[in-house]
């Protein structure tokens, strides 16, 4: 038997091709006007270009998944194959992912290029730093953070109330000793010492921003209308009151470029933007999903975690923002996972247990449910694992053929392309069959911000109700008075489980769904809703990834996945 090479040892030995030829395939122009490269293998498009090409006619893929487990799920991995899968079938396919963050990397959830051979190259910058994106936003938050406690210390004509500033610093690193800090303890005359507190970078409302700018003015103009703080009175205080938005774009101008980069089968991917979908709203930026689907026939993204996380985020928020829809939807799925939801522990995924598959099916089944009440047709992907027996496949395929769904099995991460070529082939199916009727919200802009929140507690989670003290209510309340009803809401919950309580697996009904906070994203246009105890800045595992990372003698990473 041979040696299973790592993801890492996968990458390495790929033939990676110059970013200008992946680039022409698509018939973009290998010359300056088109894209700036940055090394070989990787470049920024340019807005010269991608603001002169023309609306087409083109198929909008999301992939999603059930909900995330320790055995893995591999969202990633297939939408990297199947946009591979895809091209092998001779359609024109680009995939657009989110970029990785280096909490998770350094963390417990390690790297998001995708595994196997489904991954998109060079894995190792992309993984770290790879174009300076995080740390251009990282820096843009952190700027604006500067100017609001320095306009306090030159005498606050803006009449700021230290104790209501809403504006956090972040970091693009799990550090929960971060959390909750004081800040100006230096004893100066002006200073005037206060509590504040770091999220994480991917949470960054400049991030969200990023992601849902159709251009650098409107990235401008977004960012003006972050709300930082309120006054004694109680007025809103906007980053443009503290003339933030021009130097915190001048930041973010080259990283506001989408960033070009191939599969291991040398086809285009596009990469940039990161909000995670348990804490922010999990997609990729706008941008780079239009630019992918002026340039190709199909355009296979993801939203982050599962379909009731990162799908109804991607739906209710980036479609409704920037005016697309997907012609389906791919639902991820692996026997390992689904065994999980029926009550295994890890340990003992690798033995065949058709009992424990048959428990976890409810979980794949609330998903597609979910999916279809948005009026979209959804194919299963069973991603396929070296365990896996064909009682345990044939359980999921009849489930599956049961509730009328198609179902596809994919070995992508040990074939590539080719393993996915059957899934592939479903998509270009439902594609053509894409019902003509407008994708259908959630909820309208009109529902007030309780019913927005509580349609998606009970149609998404299965929840009985919604759970907030009065002091919520009036904060909401108030935000509806100002003007900001008709946002959506961005939920912010555990990632594993239906509900806030992440040992619940399966698909559990009738729970409450605290609100334990509401945030106003102004300039993102949405209101953020944090449930239970998820926390916007993550800590590091007992074991974090980073104690295997290292450079051997050769200078080459080891460590990274």
């Amino acid at each position: 038997m041979s040696e299973i090479k790592s993801d890492i040892q996968i990458a390495r030995a790929a033939k990676i091709k110059p970013i200008g030829d992946v680039l022409g395939k698509f018939n973009v122009p290998d010359d300056p006007f088109s894209f700036s490269p940055m090394g070989r293998h990787i470049a920024k498009l340019n807005f010269e270009y991608i603001d002169k090409l023309k609306e087409k006619k083109s198929n909008l893929i999301l992939v999603t998944a059930i909900t995330p487990t320790p055995a893995g799920e591999g969202k990633t991995t297939t939408s990297v194959g199947l946009s591979d899968g895809l091209n092998k079938i001779g359609k024109k396919s680009i995939v657009c992912l989110r970029e990785p963050s280096l909490g998770p990397s350094f963390g417990m959830k390690g790297g998001a290029a995708g595994g196997g051979y489904a991954q998109v190259i060079p894995m190792e910058q992309i993984n770290l730093h790879f174009t300076g994106d995080f740390h251009a936003i990282t820096s843009a938050h952190n700027l604006l953070s500067a100017l609001i406690d320095n306009h306090i210390y030159w005498g606050n004509k803006l009449n700021i109330d230290p104790e209501n500033i809403v504006w956090k610093r972040v970091v693009d690193l799990n550090d929960r000793g971060l959390r909750k800090i004081k800040i100006n303890l230096e004893k100066l005359k002006s200073n005037i010492p206060r509590d504040d507190s770091f999220d994480i970078t991917v949470a960054s409302e400049v991030m969200a921003i990023f992601c849902l700018s159709n251009s650098i003015k409107d990235l401008e103009e977004k960012i003006g209308n972050i709300t930082v703080a309120y006054t004694k009175d109680k007025k809103p205080v906007y980053a443009k009151d503290l003339k933030a938005h021009g130097p915190m774009t001048v930041l973010l101008k080259e990283a506001i470029r989408p960033n070009a980069v191939q599969t291991l089968e040398n086809n285009l991917a596009i990469i940039h933007g990161g909000p995670f979908a348990n804490i922010a709203h999990g997609c990729n930026s706008i941008l780079a999903t239009k630019t992918a689907l002026k340039l190709s026939e199909y355009v296979v993204t993801e939203a982050g975690f599962g379909a009731d996380l990162g799908a109804e985020k991607f739906l209710d928020i980036k479609c409704r923002k920037a005016k697309i829809q997907p012609s389906c939807v791919v639902l991820v799925a692996t026997v390992r996972a689904l065994k999980m939801h029926g009550g295994l522990e890890k340990d003992d995924l690798k033995k065949e247990n058709l009992d424990a598959l048959k428990k976890g099916l409810p979980n794949l089944y609330r998903h597609i449910v979910n999916i279809l009440q948005f009026n979209l047709n959804v194919v299963v992907a069973i991603n396929h694992f070296i365990a896996d027996t064909d009682k345990e496949i044939e359980l999921i395929k009849k489930f599956c053929s049961e509730h009328g769904v198609k179902v596809s099995l994919c070995k992508h991460w040990s074939e590539g392309g080719k393993g996915a070529k059957d899934l592939a082939k479903n998509v270009v199916e439902l594609c053509k069959k894409s019902k003509k009727d407008k994708l259908r919200f959630l909820y309208s802009d009109e529902t007030p911000i309780l019913k927005k929140i509580e349609k998606i507690a009970k149609n998404i989670y299965g929840a009985e109700s919604v759970e907030c003290d009065d002091k919520i209510k009036e904060q909401v309340k108030n935000l509806e008075k100002d003007g900001f009803g008709k946002f959506p809401v961005c939920i912010a919950k555990t990632q594993y489980s239906f509900s806030t309580d992440p040992k619940l697996k399966g698909a559990p009904s009738g729970h409450v769904l605290p609100i334990r906070e509401v945030r106003l994203s102004s300039g993102a246009e949405f209101v953020v809703v944090v449930c239970g105890s998820i926390m916007t800045m993550p800590g590091l595992p007992r074991v974090p990834a980073a104690d295997s990372i290292k450079l051997n003698n050769k200078g080459e990473i080891e460590g990274l996945f």
